[in-house]
């Protein structure tokens, strides 16, 4: 199995039909594959807000991929064609995290020519307003599509009252 660096056999960045560019799968792809490490400058938050937006006109978008332990990679400086995968509400693909890396695994068996994509699942503690919503649009086309890049929220669970 190649590295999960060396993408330039089995996928290729090309003009997705979703959303700007995409990550194509050039050969047959196994579930449970990594296919590519996602790969940038590893910075603090701090230093990723400062940085933020990376493009005034778009101040959503960005490279940047949250690492449980408080930093993020930041695929702008230093990233690779792994940047480029888009989201989907029905993906084909995870992003697996270990060890302060982040691997694009395959979900499923991918077909030679098939789009590469993973749930994004972005987190924002705000609450969920049809603004902010409207600022994270989801355009995947699945029959499942929450509509939005950002995670659902957690429902809280309600206590039931005990009755005696």
């Amino acid at each position: 199995m190649p590295e999960a660096g060396s993408d330039k056999r089995r996928i290729q960045t090309r003009r997705s039909g979703v959303h700007g560019k995409g990550v194509f799968a050039l050969q047959d792809l196994a579930e449970g594959e990594t296919l590519i490490e996602y790969t940038g400058e590893v910075i603090s938050w701090p230093e990723a807000l400062r940085r933020h937006p990376h493009d005034p006109a778009q101040p959503n978008h960005t490279f940047y991929f949250h690492i449980d332990d408080g930093r993020v990679i930041d695929a702008k400086v230093g990233g690779n064609s792994s940047r480029w995968i888009n989201h989907s509400c029905q993906p084909n693909c995870e992003a697996d995290e270990e060890n302060g890396r982040v691997f694009i695994k395959a979900l499923r068996n991918i077909a030679a020519g098939e789009e590469l994509f993973y749930d994004y699942g972005l987190v924002i503690d705000a609450r969920y307003t049809p603004k902010l919503l409207a600022d994270y649009p989801c355009w995947c086309g699945a029959g499942n599509c929450r509509g939005t890049l950002l995670a659902p929220k957690a429902r809280k669970k309600t206590r039931k009252s005990a009755q005696g």
